[in-house]
C-alpha cells in the first residue's frame, strides 16, 4: 500500500512538472496598438486572434488599446507591453532620442514592416505643388504628432519652413472640416490609404493630392532612413484621376529585446504562414509582403527577425 501511495505521488509530481513546463513554454505577450477606432487596434487584434489559434502552444498575444506610436514606445520601455506596432519614423526618433523623445530608448528592436502609412498632402484646387503652399494656411496635424514632423520634413525638402506658411495644428477630422469650410488651404494626413477622413472629404470637395517628385524623394531618403515610396492609384479618392507618387512611413511591429529569439521567429513565420487568415478578417493583411517587410527600418533588428529573414535570403542586421 505504501509503495502504491509513493507511486501515485510520484506520478502526480511528474504531471505537475509537465504542466508547468508546458505553461512556461507559452509566451504571454501584450501588444500595444492604438485607439479602438483606428487601424492599429483592429489589425493587431486580428493578428492576435489568428496567431493565438494557430500557435497557441508557443504564444498568447493580447492586443491592447493605447495612444498609438509614441505611447507604445513608452509601454515597451517600461515592459508593460512586449510587442507594439508603431510608425517607423517614430521608432527612429525614439531609438536616437530625437524629435519626439528627449532621451534615447533602445530596449526594443524591429520585427517587421506591415504596410505603408502614406504622407498625404491634400490641398485646395488652386494648389499644384508643395512650393505653392507658401503663404497659405496649412494643417500639419496635432502639435506633437508624427504627422507634424513629416510635414516639416517635406516642406524643408522643398526649401520651405513653418515660417513660410500659416500653421494650424488639427486632427485629421478637424482638418477635413476646416477644408470644407474654407478655413484652411491644405492639410497633411499620414495614414493607410484610402483614409476615411479624406474619403469623406471627397464626397463634397474636389481637392488635389500633391505628390513628391523623384529628386525630392531621393533627398528625403538621404536625410531620413525611414521614408519609402508609395504610388497612390487613380481612383483611391473620387477626385484623384491620376496616380500620385508619395512618400510613406511604415506601420512596423517592434519587440522588446528580451523577448526570445524563438518567439519572435515564430511570430514572423506565423504572419506569413497565416497571411490568408489575417487577410480574411482585415484588409491590411493583404499588404503583408516579404518584399516590404524589411522596408524603412533604420534601427537594429531583433535576433529572431534576423534569423527568419536570413532563411529567406534577406540580409538584415
Amino acid at each position: 500500500m505504501k509503495k502504491r501511495m509513493i507511486a501515485i505521488v510520484a506520478l502526480a509530481l511528474v504531471a505537475c512538472l509537465c504542466l508547468t513546463g508546458c505553461g512556461s513554454s507559452v509566451a504571454a505577450l501584450k501588444m500595444a496598438t492604438g485607439g479602438t477606432s483606428g487601424t492599429y487596434y483592429g489589425f493587431c487584434g486580428v493578428i492576435a486572434n489568428v496567431l493565438n489559434s494557430k500557435l497557441g502552444s508557443t504564444m498568447n498575444i493580447t492586443a491592447e488599446s493605447t495612444g498609438a506610436s509614441a505611447a507604445n514606445i513608452d509601454l515597451i520601455h517600461t515592459n508593460a507591453d512586449q510587442l507594439a506596432i508603431v510608425q517607423n519614423d517614430v521608432m527612429y526618433y525614439a531609438y536616437t532620442g530625437t524629435t519626439l523623445f528627449d532621451t534615447a530608448v533602445t530596449d526594443f528592436s524591429a520585427v517587421m514592416s506591415c504596410y505603408p502609412e502614406v504622407v498625404q498632402l491634400v490641398t485646395a484646387p488652386d494648389i499644384h505643388s508643395v512650393e505653392d503652399l507658401r503663404g497659405r494656411t496649412v494643417s500639419v496635424g496635432a502639435a506633437d504628432s508624427g504627422t507634424r514632423y513629416n510635414a516639416e520634413q517635406i516642406l524643408n525638402a522643398y526649401g520651405l519652413t513653418f515660417n513660410d506658411i500659416n500653421v494650424v495644428y488639427q486632427s485629421f477630422g478637424d482638418s477635413v472640416d476646416s477644408m470644407k469650410n474654407g478655413q484652411i488651404d491644405a492639410c497633411f494626413q499620414v495614414a493607410g490609404t484610402p483614409t476615411t477622413a479624406i474619403t469623406e472629404l471627397a464626397t463634397t470637395y474636389d481637392f488635389n493630392l500633391i505628390g513628391v517628385d523623384d529628386a525630392h524623394v531621393a533627398q528625403l531618403q538621404s536625410d531620413y532612413g525611414f521614408y519609402t515610396v508609395v504610388n497612390v492609384p487613380a481612383g483611391t479618392y473620387s477626385c484623384v484621376t491620376e496616380d500620385v507618387q508619395c512618400v510613406a512611413v511604415m506601420a512596423t511591429i517592434i519587440a522588446r529585446n528580451d523577448v526570445s529569439e524563438d518567439v519572435v521567429y515564430a511570430f514572423i513565420k506565423g504572419m506569413f504562414d497565416y497571411k490568408a487568415d489575417i487577410s480574411a478578417s482585415h484588409a491590411k493583411g493583404e499588404e503583408i509582403d516579404l518584399n516590404t517587410a524589411v522596408s524603412g527600418v533604420a534601427i537594429p533588428w531583433h535576433p529572431g527577425a534576423v534569423k527568419y529573414y536570413s532563411e529567406q535570403g534577406i540580409t538584415v542586421s
